[in-house]
């Protein structure tokens, strides 16, 4: 499974943001590029620069390499309407996005690796593929015999402060349930797709 490996909080410095929703992110507090002069730094901005920084912080958010995210944008583009919002939606509904947000694990690449292991149900059945797409109706849980996993039981007892509308978990519960799509306004990720759109459109 191909995954980026490098700093995490040094690539959020990069960018300007906190891509990861991490409170002591370092970017909080020094919102400027890593290294000696990175604070001094002065460097001209440009449209194509600009829409490469909103592709890279959608990405980064995600944990993709840049093929999947060409892949997804082009698959975006084939389902008409809002390229954009059809973006956002796919990536939102992806099986390790979805473990995350329902609270299983504390950040995306963690949710990952309980997918890629096994410890994930979807309608009763395993799937091991991150990119899996859920669907509306579709029940996620965790495997019977993976509940009493140290890491996974301290996520479930302390959920996220805020669900998003399109899911569904009862507290201190193993499994939860997608009750919508998600869509722009109910994303808790906003991201500037127009850059996105823009940048692979050149």
């Amino acid at each position: 499974m191909a995954k980026y490996t490098g700093p995490r909080h040094k690539l959020c410095r990069r960018l300007g943001a906190c891509i990861w929703g991490s409170p002591k992110c370092p970017s909080l507090r020094r919102p400027f590029a890593p290294g000696q002069h990175g604070q001094s730094m002065r460097k001209k901005s440009s449209v194509y620069g600009a829409q490469l920084l909103d592709k890279q912080k959608i990405r980064m958010h995600y944990g993709l390499l840049e093929r999947q995210m060409r892949n997804t944008f082009e698959k975006a583009q084939r389902m008409g309407g809002v390229t954009g919002t059809n973006l956002l939606m796919l990536l939102e509904s992806r099986l390790d996005c979805i473990v995350y947000r329902l609270g299983f694990a504390n950040t995306i690449p963690a949710a990952r690796q309980l997918v890629v292991h096994g410890h994930i149900r979807v309608d009763g059945k395993k799937v091991d593929k991150p990119s899996f797409l859920v669907k509306s109706g579709m029940a996620i849980a965790v495997r019977d015999t993976s509940r009493k996993i140290p890491g996974i039981v301290a996520c479930v007892e302390n959920p996220p402060s805020v669900m998003p509308e399109y899911l569904d978990r009862a507290a201190n519960s193993f499994e939860g349930k997608m009750t919508a799509t998600p869509n722009a306004e109910t994303i808790p990720f906003k991201a500037d797709t127009a850059g996105v759109i823009g940048f692979y459109s050149r």
